[in-house]
């Protein structure tokens, strides 16, 4: 089977800890279970099959510099587990757009380079599967760069919360292009969000009443920092609050739930911490409360999450599937064009997976 090739749109933590992670793995056996994936293979694909062929940021510190090198520039500072080789593949000047809020712009010069043509860059060098780690708030430079992968017949993962494959406008045109799409916003191995998903659903199994919660979380990484500026968090907010809600059974009024972003707290670098508080009325009235902290490395946490998504849209692609794959999306996203409780997604991916591996071996 043909390698995968990967381009990446935003060369920040969440890249560093993917292309860490396919080199940390490249050489593990076909039957070895590894950490935070799914599977070693998927459809006839491993780790190693994963190549980068394309990088695109606006940072004068990593573009023109090889990616293998561009992932540890500044303000990148998540967890080194993995020695990159130098890969061949240099940083190119994307457009800028909305990607840079009111905080990035005090951190972050802009190359002087002009942009490159991406459609070309992308179809030059075969690139199979666009991947968007841009910015939260990145709304216009995330459907311009989804238009690029069309423009340029690739697939799109959408890692973040601007809404791509759960609009029907976008889904028409990926579908119009005979393309599949992932999305939207990257759900992490275990982080916030599906923590907090599977305490909403035990309560609803259980018979608990859930009456208020709320999901604060903070970091020391460029996420955090650009967040502070609060127009960037609409859609941020508007995704973590709907996986959440999507759980209940019942309309939870929107003074008694508050889920988003909190703070940026320097010396945290790429670590986050997340509190979560649930009041519930159980049998005969009776309260309950739950509290809890997690402390993840932020990145590493949903780069495995990627690593599965990209396999499971290769076989798509070679299938000729096209428009939102709801499978993956549901089990991957947390703001998949159609919403399952998360085992249910669990399952509904694995079906995925083995009806595609069917198709391909036949």
């Amino acid at each position: 089977m043909s390698k995968i090739r990967i381009a990446i749109v935003g060369v920040g933590n969440c890249a560093n800890s993917l292309i860490q992670g396919v080199e940390y793995y490249r050489n593990v056996r076909a039957d070895e279970k590894i950490p935070g994936l799914m599977h070693n293979k998927i459809g006839n694909y491993c780790v190693d099959d994963i190549e980068f062929s394309a990088s695109f940021d606006v940072n004068v510190n990593k573009v023109g510099k090889d990616l293998a090198q561009a992932i540890w520039e500044t303000p990148n500072n998540t967890v080194k587990f993995a020695e990159v080789p130098t890969l061949g593949v240099k940083v190119l000047r994307g457009p800028t757009m909305d990607g840079l809020g009111t905080y990035l712009n005090k951190v972050i010069v802009e190359a002087n380079e002009a942009p490159v043509d991406v459609a070309q860059v992308l179809k030059e060098t075969r690139t199979d599967i666009l991947i968007n780690y841009l910015p939260v708030g990145s709304e216009l430079a995330t459907r311009w760069y989804a238009q690029q992968a069309i423009n340029a017949h690739c697939g799109f993962i959408n890692c973040i919360p601007v809404f791509i494959a759960s609009d029907t406008e976008w889904k028409q045109k990926f579908l119009l292009a005979g393309l599949p799409i992932i999305g939207d916003d990257i759900k992490s191995q275990v982080g916030a969000t599906i923590v907090h998903r599977c305490l909403t659903k035990l309560f609803m199994e259980r018979g608990i009443h859930l009456d208020r919660t709320y999901q604060l979380n903070f970091g020391g990484n460029m996420d955090f920092y650009n967040m502070l500026e609060r127009e960037r968090l609409e859609s941020k907010k508007i995704s973590k609050t709907g996986a959440v809600m999507s759980q209940l059974t019942h309309e939870l009024p929107v003074d008694e739930i508050h889920i988003g972003p909190s703070d940026y707290v320097p010396w945290l670098t790429d670590r986050k911490w997340c509190h979560i508080y649930m009041e519930g009325t159980t049998f005969g009235g009776v309260p309950l409360k739950i509290e809890l902290k997690l402390e993840v490395w932020d990145s590493p946490n949903s780069a495995g999450i990627v690593i599965d998504a990209i396999r499971c849209m290769k076989i798509a692609l070679n299938q000729g599937l096209s428009g939102p794959l709801i499978e993956p999306s549901s089990y991957f996203m947390k703001s998949p064009p159609q919403q399952f409780t998360d085992d249910e997604a669990y399952r509904n991916v694995e079906n995925f997976i083995l009806r595609t591996c069917e198709v391909n071996v036949a």
